[in-house]
């Protein structure tokens, strides 16, 4: 895959069945518009497929309990995402909201006569709600900690509220914008469940629960204390089910969420359905549904993510789609049940889980994909993948370390390893400890203890890694973004002599800054690395700036507010000024999200520049 070959790269994104009806979103990445584009698919039994909207950009679709309508998020132009109806035997979709800031993904009451969705609702005066520009906005008073978020931007002044929408597109606001709310869904057809922090959010907290209002509108009800964090409640015959984690304090990190049941008569206490240390599941693959035999969800297992399905009173799932690939989104009727996977050839095929057929909707040439395994010096297994170019080698290495740390590299396809292969490197993908996907207990490994058995694990892959022909331990290259980008930082100082530059991306330089200036510092910082100034200071990789000599990439996004931009020009000036080879390259307008979602054109460009670095310094 070359950076030119993004446009080819027609993904394919959440799925929806009724029947023998299948509907799945695309995205393509557009670099003449520099804008995606898409809409929604039929996927037939046999493989084929047909457009079935012509719409900008048409996702989030959810087709109603009676079989009857479709219900979709249409994004046009610039414009905000906003909710459509079309009836499944064809038309004109038809348009329910007309909303400042858009409408979120819908989600049909059991009778299939109305929608529940949340939205944010913009103060007056703000988010173009006047025809004065922003800069003659009132400024924003702040009382919070937690008053931002990355790729969102300012909270308190655009709360985000539940709204039901008649089929006439009569719209009408169920909770009043004094707290956020998320993830709702219909416990029967008058009344809703959605996700609030806790006590509504009076004070911050990472703790969230379940709350109950009529669907009407009226009074607000705690329904679920949650044991930490809850999401995508849903109900399955006389239970609620949602998936969860357990805490107490600011302990939210490197937590496994697990699936959790009710019975909604209150006749017993919550209980997690799933193995607290070996079971994670992965929300970002969407709403898990039941069907006849249990609940279908998506289980992170050792860069594997496998679409399973867990009995209703708990215990080892089946899985049902997945190995050694990424199922990214899923979905079932009761009787079929369809999924989108990737594989590391394939960015995404729409699989009609147990019969076999695949459909694929872009075509990439792609490199070889070798799983690699090992042990570090203290006999703790390792574990990843090597993407492997053209040719017998030795080939130029590149090592790419991923973000989180709880996150994870995984069998699915990955386009930068594939962008970098293609130019001629081999490129490493470690999951090291404080990786997801190997147990709890592998997530909190680093917990206090950044730059020590995290470095270790990456360090001996690489080994692995080194140790055949067709890699060449002479020119290797380290890089990663935001975790990956503050171990390259670590890594550059602490064993540079190992490689011939390094790419530090979005990284977390120094935990004093990070703490004040990140979403997520207030707590983040104090959850890893603790409240001691002074363990902060040995864990942040400024520290040792003095020990950087080799030539040093910093590549930062203008807005992210995730690692923001000071981390970046923190480590620049430090490193300049000791007179280190660096370089420091800001994207315009771009968030944390960049290399995942951001502007076509600034990820293409993107492309370019790292392939200018490793040419530059390694010679592929």
């Amino acid at each position: 895959m070359r950076p030119e070959d993004l446009q080819l790269l027609t993904t394919p994104g959440t799925v929806a069945v009724s029947g023998d009806l299948v509907l799945v979103s695309i995205t393509t990445p557009d670099l003449d518009k520099n804008t995606y584009r898409g809409g929604l698919h039929r996927v037939f039994p046999d493989g084929t497929t047909t457009p079935w909207t012509h719409g900008d950009r048409d996702n989030a679709q959810r087709i109603s309990p009676d079989g009857r309508l479709v219900a979709f998020l249409r994004v046009s132009g610039k414009s905000k995402p906003q909710l459509y109806v079309v009836p499944v035997d064809g038309g004109e979709p038809r348009r329910l909201t007309d909303l400042p800031l858009g409408a979120g993904a819908p989600v049909w009451s059991p009778d299939s006569s109305r929608l529940a969705f949340v939205a944010r609702v913009p103060e007056a005066g703000r988010y173009g709600t006047t025809d004065d520009g922003p800069e003659s906005e009132a400024p924003r008073r702040i009382t919070r900690l937690d008053y931002r978020v990355d790729d969102v931007g300012f909270l308190a002044d655009r709360r985000t509220r539940l709204h039901v929408v008649d089929l006439d597109g009569s719209v009408s606001e169920v909770t009043d914008g004094s707290f956020d709310v998320s993830d709702p869904a219909w416990i029967d057809d008058s009344t809703l469940v959605f996700v609030a922090q806790r006590d509504l959010g009076v004070v911050e907290t990472l703790h969230s629960d379940l709350y109950t209002v009529p669907a009407a509108g009226g009074d607000v009800s705690l329904l679920v204390r949650g044991a930490g964090e809850v999401s995508m409640p849903f109900v399955a015959g006389s239970s609620l089910y949602w998936l969860g984690t357990e805490f107490t304090g600011i302990d939210v990190v490197a937590r496994n969420h697990g699936l959790w049941r009710w019975s909604l008569d209150g006749s017993s206490d919550p209980v997690r359905l799933t193995d607290v240390e070996t079971v994670d599941v992965e929300r970002l693959s969407g709403q898990p549904v039941a069907d006849a035999s249990g609940v279908l969800l998506v289980v992170r297992n050792r860069g594997a993510l496998e679409l399973q399905r867990i009995p209703f009173d708990g215990g080892p799932g089946e899985v049902l789609a997945g190995s050694s690939a990424a199922v990214r989104s899923f979905a079932s009727d009761g009787s079929t049940v369809v999924a989108v996977v990737s594989t590391p050839d394939s960015p995404g095929q729409v699989e009609f889980v147990g019969t076999g057929v695949r459909t694929s909707f872009s075509s990439v040439p792609a490199c070889r994909v070798v799983e690699l395994s090992g042990s570090a010096s203290d006999g703790y297994p390792v574990h990843g993948w090597l993407v492997l170019p053209e040719g017998d080698g030795p080939h130029p290495v590149v090592m790419a370390v991923h973000g989180g740390p709880f996150m994870y590299h995984s069998w699915g396809f990955f386009d930068e390893a594939q962008v970098y292969a293609t130019a001629g490197y081999a490129v490493v993908l470690p999951n090291p400890r404080g990786s997801a996907g190997y147990g709890q207990a592998h997530g909190q490994a680093v917990i206090g203890k950044f730059g020590t058995v995290d470095v270790d694990d990456v360090l001996s892959l690489l080994d692995v890694a080194l140790a055949r022909p067709d890699c060449d331990p002479e020119r290797v290259g380290v890089m990663g973004g935001s975790y990956g980008g503050f171990m390259t930082s670590w890594l550059s100082a602490h064993h540079g002599e190992r490689f011939k530059a390094a790419w530090s991306e979005r990284a977390v330089n120094a935990w004093d800054s990070f703490s004040g200036s990140s979403d997520i510092g207030y707590f983040f910082t104090d959850a890893y690395c603790g409240t001691d100034p002074e363990a902060q200071r040995v864990m942040s990789p400024l520290t040792y700036v003095e020990k950087i000599n080799l030539p040093f990439a910093v590549v930062h996004s203008e807005q992210d507010w995730r690692c923001p931009l000071e981390q970046a020009q923190r480590m620049f000036v430090a490193l300049k000024r000791r007179g280190v080879e660096a370089e420091m390259l800001i994207f315009p307008g771009e968030g944390h999200e960049l290399t995942r979602s951001g502007q076509p054109r600034h990820r293409r460009q993107r492309f370019d520049a790292v392939l200018e670095w490793w040419g530059r310094y390694l010679k592929a």
